[in-house]
């Protein structure tokens, strides 16, 4: 068993659009969501590898649940700490001619 350790673990939500205007509305393509944080990326290889790991760290809010969930929803062991104050981290990433990427503070 591996144990992997993201202290602040996120929902990275990407978003496609052709191009990006300052100052005004521009509309998504498309968009996804992942659950990351650098343990949680090691567990997702290790477990397609075959290797068993538990994911540790800590979560908060309505987004600290979503991750847990999502995470048991593909098939990895976690055991965060869930922390009474804050949200865990939503990263917004807009892909477009040139990307941007802006990283929440989390809990």
């Amino acid at each position: 068993m591996v144990y992997t350790v993201t202290f602040n673990p996120a929902i990275d939500y990407v978003v496609h659009t052709p191009c990006m205007t300052p100052g005004q509305v521009n509309r998504s393509q498309r968009e996804e969501m992942y659950f990351g944080g650098k343990g949680i990326n090691v567990s997702l290889v290790l477990r397609e590898l075959g290797i068993a790991s538990k994911a540790l760290g800590f979560t908060a809010g309505f987004t600290g649940e979503a991750i847990e969930k999502g995470l048991a929803g593909m098939g990895l062991d976690t055991d965060f700490v869930r922390l009474k104050k804050g949200n865990s981290r939503i990263n917004v990433k807009i892909r477009s001619a040139e990307e941007t990427e802006l990283n929440g503070q989390g809990p």
